[in-house]
């Protein structure tokens, strides 16, 4: 092979280095110094994620009972004006859950009502008005009454068409707040994702987002009070609204005069007579026209604004108002005045969203996210780039090379999709640095035991690469199926985690095998040595006879009492949920006093708040604590308003809020869910693969062993009580591929051997395969150990349960893998193949023409 390495892989070597470096340069610069470069260069680099810069993350979600209502009271209105107002039908209407029931006041019109009636259906989703989803349904009760129904594909589509009016209007009500650079996506049907970087004050800007802020106009009842409508019934064509300003309604008419489309501006302003707050509107050229006719009829009468089913004021009209301007007053402060400005000028949501999911990191924390995560990263590189020098000499500091080069890789990928750099992002490409040397690792001890079997330099250097290749595809492949799960179903931080372990495994595989070949070749040819040393530094010598297969009976006997007892803990003890998955909030406090930050002042200081179960942990450093609340009765709006009594009490003792979450109830059930599939759907699809590649028995084998690490995995979890989030997830998740790394390196070995050695009894020859490559496997371990204990010890509280879940099942892989993945083999019935040649069982006086290596 490294004959044949032409100009033209040399090119793209170069080509591909130089594009790497070229891409991630931007990374390296703040934006102020980028924006100055010509034209020519890269500008942007990777977006930090709010846990890195702090910001606002919500996710909001069509309220579908909303539409519904909404759609009624349309439906019911436009009825009642197409038979009574223009065909001269007398009915009475009235709205059920689904629709509406029109009762005749005359049968004999039957007909004409259920022939005008037809004329509303409307159908969604279609293009020019051909095709489409059918909105309603027309039919006729038992008792003769005719029937008009939404259909459930309707409200569907319809919820799918007003989230992107949704999108736009969040759009223009997060600019006016005057941040830069929102992500604003859909997110499936009926969800809308906002993050707002740098801006941290989630409680405000929920409130600009989620507010519908529909503006409408109505005339009060010029005679009938709400309060006599409630005892006496709410006449036809009226309704009862509540006031914004108390405990009382008002009874206004269902036709709106006019709405909020045709207001063209809103300012916050001041009455000069009273000096309160009030917002002053303009509406355009149609509605002016419109206000002044009606303000002009009905004068002495009173004229409501309504905001959100909300009577924000209901002044009695003095006479004619022209001009298209006028006041809207109320209990405004000058904030919620700008709010509210903000809001109209905006314009209207077309449909209710409710917060289903809320994050706030402050810039603080952020910028502590950040310290925390360059540090494991350059501690980690540190450690197993010194390692590899001292472990391989001459031919480590190639395999360093290569791992630089496989960092800026990531780096310019990231940079390059306009990926997100999250704080698990970071521990992805912190793990890569472990997991990439791996192949490197694999490849020299190959070449080692190719010089054994009595090659020359040269060809146990071709062999080495070529029959280590194999091997590290699949190892990879098995990493890069568990990083695709997790991608799919994933979310957030978690996605962020899932890309950067994916690109790094990718990379990997180009820089660890190409690049590392490349330097190789380049030495080769420059020297041409007579004598080749890889190794330096060993953990195992060579040659080992230890007997697993004996050892293996008594770790499988531990493996089931201790996997027994993980079991037992999760069912008996439970886990440590974090908010991912039972929902309620989460806050996250630093104490800023002079005295001593105690936990059991802020228990005291917040029990006091009849909240419910409070729960109050220190986070970290000693000034450091995490609040959770329990999901609280009334939805939302009641959870927000548990949140911000928190923050209120706890601000009064000197603790300020460096974070906020909140999951609901919806979300948390769902992440549950997606969480169980997404690690049947991982280990399911790495037992097609490594069935596919190897045999059956391998694949049950490789399963066995994972599930075996899973357990482990989780019962630490319930035993120790880690917060069990949706970051556990992707540690479980990532460890199903390490795991699969070990097994597979030993049963392609044991594969190997079973066509070689016939007549070899299998557990002789299992034993010998874990002997050969003891070694490798625990070099290739240490390796990700080393990556991992910097993320452990400096990688921040936030992912601390993730890292030392990752450090604790990669130990225990390795151990699934030597002491229970090859011995179980026997048991699921493997065999020699019947077609393999014939063998010397002895492989110490194994001799092969073509010098294959053990």
């Amino acid at each position: 092979m490294l004959h044949q390495f032409t100009p033209i892989r040399t090119a793209i070597i170069l080509i591909v280095t130089v594009l790497g470096i070229f891409l991630a340069i931007p990374n390296f610069f703040s934006k102020e110094t980028t924006a100055n470069w010509p034209s020519f260069l890269p500008h942007d680099g990777m977006t930090l994620g709010l846990d890195l810069q702090g910001g606002s993350y919500l996710l909001l979600q069509v309220n579908r009972d909303s539409i519904t209502t909404e759609r009624l009271k349309e439906l019911r209105r436009d009825a009642r004006q197409l038979l009574a107002g223009q065909n001269g039908i007398g009915n009475i209407i009235t709205t059920e859950a689904d629709g509406i029931v029109i009762e005749l006041t005359d049968p004999s019109t039957k007909e004409a009502a259920r022939t005008a009636l037809q004329t509303l259906q409307n159908n969604i989703g279609g293009t020019a008005g051909i095709g489409g989803t059918p909105e309603l349904e027309f039919g006729e009760a038992a008792d003769g009454k005719l029937t008009v129904k939404l259909t459930p594909n309707g409200i569907t589509e319809r919820m799918s068409a007003l989230i992107a009016q949704s999108m736009e209007v969040i759009r223009k009500r997060v600019d006016e707040v005057g941040t830069t650079e929102p992500i604003i996506q859909r997110q499936g049907q009926d969800r809308v994702l906002v993050q707002v970087p740098g801006y941290d004050n989630s409680a405000r800007l929920k409130e600009l987002i989620s507010t519908t802020a529909r503006l409408t106009f109505h005339l009060v009842h010029p005679t009938m009070s709400a309060a006599q409508a409630e005892a006496q019934g709410v006449p036809a064509g009226y309704m009862l609204v509540p006031s914004a300003e108390g405990d009382y309604n008002e009874l206004l008419n269902e036709n709106v005069e006019f709405g909020g489309e045709n207001l063209v501006n809103a300012q916050p302003a001041f009455d000069q007579q009273t000096s309160r707050s009030v917002v002053s509107f303009t509406l355009d050229t149609r509605g002016a026209i419109i206000f002044a006719d009606i303000t002009a009829k009905n004068v002495g009468k009173r004229f409501a604004i309504v905001l959100d089913n909300q009577v924000i004021t209901a002044p009695t009209i003095q006479g004619p108002i022209p001009g298209g301007s006028a006041q809207i007053t109320g209990t405004f402060t000058p904030q919620t005045a700008n709010d509210l400005a903000v809001l109209l000028r905006a314009g209207a949501l077309p449909a209710t969203l409710d917060v289903v999911e809320e994050r706030s990191v402050g810039a603080s924390l952020g910028a502590d996210s950040i310290r925390a995560g360059v540090t494991s990263g350059i501690v980690a590189a540190i450690l197993v780039v010194t390692f590899m020098v001292i472990a391989y000499g001459l031919f480590g500091l190639f395999a360093d090379i290569s791992l630089v080069l496989n960092i800026l890789l990531i780096i310019a990928s990231l940079s390059l999709l306009g990926s997100t750099l999250t704080l698990p992002g970071i521990a992805g490409i912190v793990l890569t640095i472990g997991m990439a040397v791996d192949a490197n690792v694999l490849i020299y001890e190959r070449i080692r035991e190719e010089m054994k079997a009595g090659k020359s330099i040269l060809a146990s250097i071709d062999a080495g690469f070529q029959r280590a290749w194999g091997t590290i595809i699949d190892s990879h492949l098995t990493q890069l199926i568990a990083a695709i799960v997790l991608y799919f179903l994933g979310s957030g931080p978690v996605q962020g985690f899932a890309v950067t372990l994916g690109l790094g495994i990718l990379t990997s595989l180009f820089t660890s095998y190409t690049v590392t070949l490349y330097f190789v070749g380049w030495w080769y040819r420059l020297r041409r040595p007579k004598t080749l040393k890889i190794q330096v530094f060993r953990f195992i010598p060579d040659g080992t006879k230890i007997p697993f297969m004996k050892i293996s009976r008594f770790a499988i006997i531990f493996s089931i009492l201790i996997s027994l007892g993980a079991i037992g803990s999760a069912f008996t003890k439970g886990f440590n949920l974090g908010i991912d998955f039972i929902g309620g909030s989460a806050i996250e406090v630093q104490y800023a006093g002079t005295g001593t930050p105690d936990a059991g002042v802020i228990r005291e200081a917040l029990d006091e708040l009849g909240l419910g179960e409070v729960q109050v942990q220190q986070f970290g450093p000693a000034s450091d604590f995490l609040v959770r609340i329990q999901l609280q009765p009334g939805g939302d709006p009641e959870q927000q308003a548990a949140v911000k009594k928190v923050t209120e009490t706890l601000a009064t003792i000197d603790y300020e809020v460096r974070k906020t979450e909140a999951v609901s109830g919806t979300v948390s059930g769902e992440l549950t869910t997606k969480g169980t599939i997404a690690v049947l759907i991982a280990m399911g699809a790495i037992l097609i693969y490594v069935w596919f590649r190897f045999e059956w028995q391998f694949a049950l084998a490789a399963i066995t062993t994972t599930a075996h690490d899973v357990i482990m995995t989780i019962g630490l979890y319930s035993f120790v009580g880690l917060e069990f989030n949706i970051t556990s997830i992707a540690a479980v998740l990532t460890l199903v591929g390490l795991s699969l790394n070990e097994t597979v390196v030993i049963s392609d070995r044991i594969r190997e051997n079973l066509r070689k050695y016939k007549k070899m009894s299998l557990p002789e020859l299992i034993d010998l395969s874990i002997n050969q490559t003891i070694v490798r496997t625990s070099l290739t371990q240490f390796t990700i150990l080393l990556a991992l204990f910097p993320l452990v010890f400096f990688g921040g509280e936030a992912i601390r349960g993730f890292t030392i879940a990752m450090t604790f099942g990669s130990i225990f892989g390795m151990y699934s893998s030597v002491f229970i993945g090859g011995p179980i083999l026997i048991y699921f019935g493997l065999k020699a193949r019947s077609d393999a040649p014939a063998a010397d069982a002895k492989p110490t006086k194994e001799k092969r023409a073509d010098g294959a290596a053990v």
